[in-house]
């Protein structure tokens, strides 16, 4: 009566065959009913003079939380953001003024004691030194090698060597890419209105 052990396993198998088939079966049933759906919506209402009328079919239901989401793109958002940076971009542009503008070698320091205006000097600040601009102007430094610019605040005096108008901060010339090189030629534009 009680079988061998393949005869149980064979059964075993046979059993899990037949609700895999069936559930397999239910869920080709349940996707040629959604697919019918999805064609039936897509068709107009059939004539009244052709066989009995078929209801329409039910729209979808979406969740009121997915539909909200689908109605805000995330693109359309970022866009948004995009387009207020650069807003913002604009109207710094039209508030600053070039005073002062011009070209030459621009070299970097990153040690020192206190700066010409009092201040300990902070190789990690946009800082620079300048001979003769006032303590705390504003200038734009563009690299002419590779077209890279920042904005940095005077509060040092120098460089004192024959050539050189500026000598930046390791923060400022590392944002304009000439830390390796040393001495880089600048165009400088002295901005005010910031």
């Amino acid at each position: 009566m009680g079988g061998s052990g393949r005869h149980r396993r064979v059964h075993r198998f046979t059993r899990l065959r037949t609700r895999l088939l069936a559930i397999a079966g239910l869920a080709a049933a349940l996707l040629a009913a959604a697919v019918a759906t999805l064609i039936g919506s897509g068709r107009s209402a059939p004539r009244a003079d052709v066989g009995a009328a078929v209801a329409p079919a039910a729209p979808p239901i979406v969740p009121e939380r997915a539909s909200r989401a689908h109605r805000r793109s995330p693109l359309r958002a970022r866009s948004a953001r995009h387009r207020t940076v650069r807003k913002r971009a604009r109207r710094t542009a039209t508030r600053t003024e070039v005073v002062d503008q011009g070209t030459c070698e621009a070299s970097f320091y990153g040690t020192g004691p206190a700066t010409a205006s009092g201040a300990p000097f902070d190789p990690r600040a946009l800082t620079a030194a300048h001979r003769t601009l006032p303590m705390g102007s504003l200038v734009r430094v563009t690299n002419l090698g590779n077209a890279r610019s920042v904005v940095v605040r005077i509060n040092d005096r120098g460089p004192f060597v024959p050539g050189r108008c500026l000598d930046l901060s390791t923060a400022a010339m590392r944002v304009v890419g000439g830390v390796l090189s040393g001495v880089i030629p600048v165009r400088y534009e002295v901005l005010a209105g910031i």
